[in-house]
C-alpha cells in the first residue's frame, strides 16, 4: 500500500483555474457548505469544519471514484516514529465499531481500493459500481473511519509484521536501496531523507499511543480533501457529504509548523552499497526546487531530454555505447525543494568508473552540448501527451490530485500543465547550468575546491500570490453516459469478418473523444515453432525500434504528436498491438501500426542493443526469489520437448538460446511467418466507425501469412510432484507458492464453481480465506493470494497461490496455508460467504467491463474464441446460480491439499540473523 521510493517517477504533471463564487448551500441541521473554486470539470467547495471537497462529474463512466486525501505523510514523523503514517494507513482498514470488517465491506460491494502514502500526504480510494446505495456507503465508511477507526494494540501486533515484511520486500530490490541511500546521503536534515516504508526498527517498536495521537491530530476534516469523481448527482452528493462528513466537529487542536530546510549543499557528496547482486547501477541526484516553483517545469523538461528511452542524451551516451543497459531520470515533485534523480544500470561485465564518467559528463557538461529546439519540444510532447490522456479518465485524475494536494493545491495541477507547454530552450539551459553541477551532486568522492560554486535552491513560492486570478481552460468534453452491462455492449457492437480478419467495433462517445485500439494476429504451427521462442520474442521487440521510413526515435516521437500510448510486440506464435488515442489521430495511428508491422528494417545496432538489455535482463534474476520460485514451479508441469513453444526453460538455457540469435534468423522468421492471415482487431470509443472498418480493411485485407496457422493446445498431463526451497543469499523477502494443475477448460461444467472457489481461497481484497489467516490473523506476509487460470481450448488448468514473507517466516505461512485449505476441503466453505463471494466478484467483473481498456482487449479475445456477450450472460447466471455444495464438491475433487507442489525461495541459510 506504500508508494514505493522508486515510484518517485510520479509524472503526474497537470493544472488548474480558479473562479470564486461563494454560494450558500444548507440543509436541515448541518453545516453549510460553501463554493470556491471551479475549475475545468472539477468543483471545490468547504465545510464549515474545514473539509475541503471536489467533485468531478463524470457521466461517461458507469462507476463512482471516493479518493480521500489527508495532508500527512513521512514527512510528518517524528524521531524514533519513521513509517508511522504508513503504518497508520494499513491500521485504519482494520474497522471501526460500525464498520468492524472494513476489506470485506470493499469485496462485498466489488470495489477497487487501496491506500497509498507519501511524503506529505496520505490517501483511501475506492472505485465502485455507480448507484446511490454505493455512494452513500463509500461516503458513511470514509467519515466513520476519519475519526471512529479502532487504531488497536491487537491489529497492531499482527499489522507490524505485515509492514516489516514489506520493507524487507523493498530490501530484495538494489535500485530501490540505493535511491534510498542516496536519498538519506542528500538530505542532512529534512525528513526528506527518510524512506515513507520507515526504519526497522521503528517499524517494530512504534507505541499504540503515539499511533493513536498521530491518527487524532491529523485524520481530521480540516486537514483533509474529499473528492468524489463519477457518475454523480452533484445535488444528492452535496446533501450526502454534508449529513455524512458535516456533523464531524472542526478540531480545536492547531497544527503544527514545519520549518527544518537543508543549507545549501557545499560539496560531492557519496555513498556506496554492498549487496548480492547480478547488476551495477550508479546513480546521482542533485537537489531541485519545490514542485511548485517557477523553475520546476524546465527541470521536468529536462529530466525527459535526459532520460527518454530511446531518444534520451543518457540512452545516446551509455546504452547505445554499450556502457548501460538501462537509464532513467526523474524529478521528485514535492512541496519543499527536492531532487532529480537519474541512474543508469550496468551488467558485470561492464567498467563501471567509465559508465560513471559518461554519466556526469553528460550531466554537467550539458552547456557544452547545447539542448536544441528538437528536444526540448519532443519531451514537451512526451509529458503533455501524459497529462492529457489521464485526464480522460475521472478515476485516475481523482487519485492522481493527491499529491498536487498534499503540494497545497489542487489546482497545481493545471498550472503546471501550462507552464510545461510555455518552456523554452532557454529555460531549460538555465535549470541545467544552475542544478547540475558538481557540489549540488550526491555521489562520488569529495574533491577540494579553491572556488566552490553552489547551488542556491529558491525557497518555496506563495501559493495565494501564484494562483490568484489564475484561470484555467473549458473542461473537457464530455462522454455520453451508457450502461456497461453485456446486453448493452451487445447490442451497441458491430462485428464484421472477411478476408480471415474479425472486427468487433463499438462506437460511444467517449470523455476525451478517446479510443482502444487492441488487434492480434497469429501464425505458424507446433511443428514449424519448433525452436523458435527465442528469435519470436525478439522479432516482436524489434518491431518498435525500427520501419522502412522511421528509426527508434522518430518512432517514438510520431506516437507522441498521435497523443498514443500503448505496445507492440510479438512471440512465437502471435503479434499484437494495444493503444490509446483520440478519434482525430485514430486514422494516423492504424496506419502507423500498420507500417510497423509490414515494414520492420530490423536495424543491426538496435538488435545487438535489444540482445544484450535481454540477456542482462535474465542475468538479474539469477537470484531473484520470485523468478526462479516461480520457474521452477512451472517446470514441474513441463512435459513437453526442449524447443517446444510450451517448454518451461530455465534462465540459463534462456539465456543460451538468446544469445544464439543472429539477425537474419529474426528476418527469416518475419518473412516466413508474419502476415494478417489470422486477425482479429478491436476498437472501442470515439470513432467513425465505417471509415475506421474501410482503413483496417484495406491496409491488412490483402496481408497474407506464407505459412498456416493451427493453435497449439495445452493438454493435461499430471504434474510432477515437487516440494522444493532455494537459497537465494542475501535476499531479505521469500516466496512462498502452491499449485496443482487438473484437466478443465474455461466451458467445463465445473468452472464457474471453480473460478468462485478460488476467489473464496485467495481473491478479493484481503477478504480471502488465505489473506484472512496469513496476513490479517497472523501477520506474516504483506502480499498473500490465489487464482486459477482457465482457458477456453487449453486442458491444463491451473491453481496457484502465493505468499511473500520473511524468510525465518516462510515455515508458518507453509503451516497455515495448509491449515487452511485442508479445513476448506474438509469442511467447505459457509453459505453467507458463497453469497458475499457471488456479489463481491461479480461486482468487480462489471467495474472491470467498464473500462474501455479492458473491453478492447475482452472483444479481441472473444473474435478469436468465437465467443459473444450471450457467453458473458450465461457465465453471469451459472455463477448466480451456484449453491454451496456445487462450490464444495468442486473444491474437494479438484484441489486436495496433499496434492499441491510447493516451492520455497529466499535466503533460509542466514534466515537466523
Amino acid at each position: 500500500m506504500q508508494n514505493k521510493t522508486l515510484h518517485l517517477i510520479l509524472k503526474n504533471r497537470l493544472l488548474f483555474t480558479t473562479l470564486l463564487v461563494f454560494i450558500g448551500f444548507s440543509s436541515p441541521a448541518t453545516a453549510a457548505i460553501s463554493k470556491i473554486h471551479s475549475v475545468e470539470g472539477i468543483t471545490e467547495y468547504r465545510l464549515d469544519n474545514g473539509l475541503q471537497l471536489l467533485l468531478f462529474p463524470d457521466a461517461s463512466k458507469d462507476t463512482i471514484t471516493v479518493n480521500i486525501t489527508y495532508r500527512v505523510g513521512s514527512k510528518h514523523e517524528n524521531y524514533g516514529e519513521t513509517g508511522m503514517a504508513h503504518l497508520l494507513e494499513h491500521l485504519l482498514f482494520k474497522g471501526t465499531p460500525k464498520y468492524p470488517n472494513i476489506t470485506k465491506e470493499l469485496s462485498d460491494h466489488g470495489a477497487q481500493a487501496n491506500g497509498t502514502t507519501w511524503l506529505e500526504r496520505t490517501n483511501y480510494y475506492a472505485t465502485f459500481k455507480a448507484t446511490d446505495e454505493n455512494l452513500q456507503w463509500a461516503l458513511d465508511l470514509e467519515s466513520d473511519r476519519m475519526v471512529n477507526s479502532f487504531v488497536a494494540q491487537k491489529d497492531l501486533d499482527s499489522e507490524m509484521t505485515v509492514v516489516r515484511n514489506e520493507f524487507e520486500r523493498g530490501e530484495n530490490n538494489p535500485t530501490l536501496i540505493l535511491v534510498q541511500r542516496i536519498q538519506a546521503t542528500a538530505y542532512a536534515w529534512h525528513n526528506y531523507g527518510n524512506s515513507t516504508i520507515g526504519a526497522r526498527s521503528d517499524i517494530e517498536n512504534v507505541k499504540i499511543e503515539n499511533l493513536k495521537a498521530f491518527y487524532k491530530k491529523y485524520y481530521q476534516p480540516d486537514n483533509a480533501t474529499l473528492i468524489v469523481a463519477g457518475k454523480i448527482d452533484v445535488d444528492k452528493t452535496l446533501r450526502w457529504v454534508d449529513q455524512y462528513f458535516g456533523s464531524i466537529p472542526k478540531p480545536r487542536r492547531v497544527l503544527p509548523e514545519f520549518y527544518t530546510r537543508d543549507p545549501v549543499q557545499d560539496g560531492e557528496r557519496s555513498v556506496v552499497l554492498r549487496r548480492v547482486g547480478d547488476e551495477q547501477i550508479v546513480a546521482t541526484a542533485y537537489h531541485i526546487p519545490s514542485g511548485i516553483h517557477p523553475d520546476f517545469p524546465a527541470i521536468s523538461v529536462l529530466a525527459q531530454i535526459l532520460g527518454d528511452t530511446p531518444s534520451g542524451r543518457l540512452h545516446k551516451n551509455l546504452v547505445e555505447t554499450k556502457l548501460a543497459t538501462r537509464i532513467g531520470a526523474w524529478p521528485n515533485q514535492q512541496k519543499e525543494p527536492s531532487l532529480l534523480f537519474l541512474y543508469a544500470q550496468a551488467d558485470l561485465d561492464t567498467d563501471l568508473a567509465k559508465t560513471k564518467q559518461i554519466l556526469l559528463e553528460s550531466l554537467e557538461t550539458i552547456n557544452n552540448t547545447a539542448i536544441t529546439k528538437n528536444e526540448v519540444e519532443r519531451a514537451k510532447r512526451q509529458l503533455i501527451k501524459q497529462i492529457e490522456l489521464s485526464f480522460n479518465s475521472s478515476q485516475s485524475i481523482s487519485i492522481a490530485l493527491s499529491n498536487w494536494i498534499g503540494m497545497g493545491d489542487w489546482r497545481m495541477f493545471f498550472l503546471n500543465r501550462d507552464r510545461i507547454e510555455q518552456i523554452t530552450i532557454a529555460d531549460v539551459q538555465g535549470v541545467a547550468e544552475k542544478y547540475l553541477i558538481p557540489s549540488n551532486r550526491t555521489l562520488g568522492e569529495f574533491v577540494p575546491t579553491k572556488n566552490p560554486v553552489r547551488a542556491v535552491i529558491p525557497d518555496t513560492p506563495d501559493l495565494a500570490g501564484l494562483l490568484d486570478g489564475y484561470q484555467g481552460r473549458s473542461a473537457i468534453e464530455q462522454g455520453e453516459v451508457f450502461e456497461y452491462t453485456p446486453e448493452t455492449i451487445e447490442q451497441r457492437l458491430q462485428r464484421h469478418e472477411q478476408s480471415n480478419i474479425k472486427l468487433a467495433l463499438m462506437p460511444i462517445k467517449t470523455r476525451g473523444n478517446s479510443v482502444f485500439i487492441n488487434l492480434q494476429f497469429h501464425m505458424g504451427d507446433e511443428k514449424k515453432l519448433m525452436h523458435m521462442n527465442s528469435v519470436g520474442k525478439l522479432t516482436g521487440a524489434m518491431l518498435k525500434r525500427g520501419s522502412s521510413r522511421l528509426n527508434r526515435e522518430e518512432i517514438q516521437d510520431e506516437f507522441d504528436k498521435l497523443k498514443s500510448r500503448g505496445s507492440i510486440g510479438g512471440g512465437a506464435d502471435k503479434a499484437s498491438a494495444s493503444y490509446e488515442t483520440t478519434r482525430e489521430n485514430l486514422a494516423q495511428l492504424i496506419q502507423l501500426l500498420h507500417e510497423l508491422f509490414t515494414t520492420p528494417a530490423f536495424p543491426e545496432d538496435e538488435f545487438e542493443l535489444l540482445k544484450s538489455q535481454n540477456i542482462a535482463s535474465l542475468e538479474s534474476q539469477k537470484s531473484d526469489p520470485q523468478q526462479l520460485a516461480l520457474r521452477r514451479l512451472y517446470r514441474s508441469f513441463n512435459h513437453h520437448p526442449k524447443g517446444h513453444l510450451l517448454y518451461a526453460r530455465t534462465i540459463d538455457e534462456t539465456i543460451s538460446d538468446v544469445s544464439k540469435v543472429k539477425l537474419k534468423d529474426l528476418k527469416r522468421f518475419y518473412k516466413k511467418f508474419y502476415g494478417a492471415s489470422n486477425m482479429e482487431i478491436a476498437v472501442v470509443g470515439d470513432f467513425d466507425v465505417a471509415a475506421t472498418k474501410q482503413q483496417l480493411l484495406d491496409l491488412f485485407g490483402d496481408w497474407q501469412s506464407r505459412q498456416t496457422f493451427s493453435p497449439i493446445v495445452d493438454q493435461f498431463t499430471a504434474a510432477d510432484k515437487v516440494a522444493e526451497s532455494i537459497n537465494t543469499p542475501d535476499k531479505k523477502n521469500a516466496v512462498f507458492l502452491a499449485a496443482i494443475n487438473f484437466a478443465m477448460t474455461s466451458n467445463h461444467p465445473d468452472a464457474q464453481a471453480m473460478q468462485l472457489v478460488a476467489y473464496m481461497l485467495g481473491g478479493g481484497l484481503l477478504n480471502s480465506r488465505l489473506a484472512n489467516r496469513i496476513r490479517e490473523q497472523d501477520g506474516l506476509s504483506y502480499g498473500v493470494g490465489a487464482g486459477v487460470s482457465l482457458h477456453p481450448m487449453d486442458n491444463n488448468a491451473l491453481f496457484r497461490a502465493y505468499a511473500i514473507s520473511a524468510p525465518e517466516n516462510v515455515e508458518k505461512v507453509h503451516a497455515a496455508f495448509n491449515e487452511e485449505m485442508l479445513k476448506a476441503w474438509q469442511d467447505g466453505f459457509a453459505e453467507q460467504e458463497l453469497s458475499d463471494a457471488k456479489k463481491g466478484f461479480l461486482d468487480s467483473r462489471k467495474v472491470g467491463m467498464s473500462d474501455n481498456k479492458n473491453l478492447a482487449s475482452r472483444l479481441k479475445r472473444d473474435l478469436y474464441f468465437n465467443r459473444t456477450m450471450a457467453w458473458e450472460i450465461k457465465f453471469i447466471q451459472a455463477i448466480q446460480k451456484l449453491t454451496l455444495d456445487d462450490v464444495n464438491r468442486t473444491m474437494k475433487k479438484y484441489l486436495h491439499p496433499d496434492n499441491m507442489i510447493i516451492v520455497k525461495a529466499g535466503d533460509f541459510k542466514n534466515k537466523a540473523q
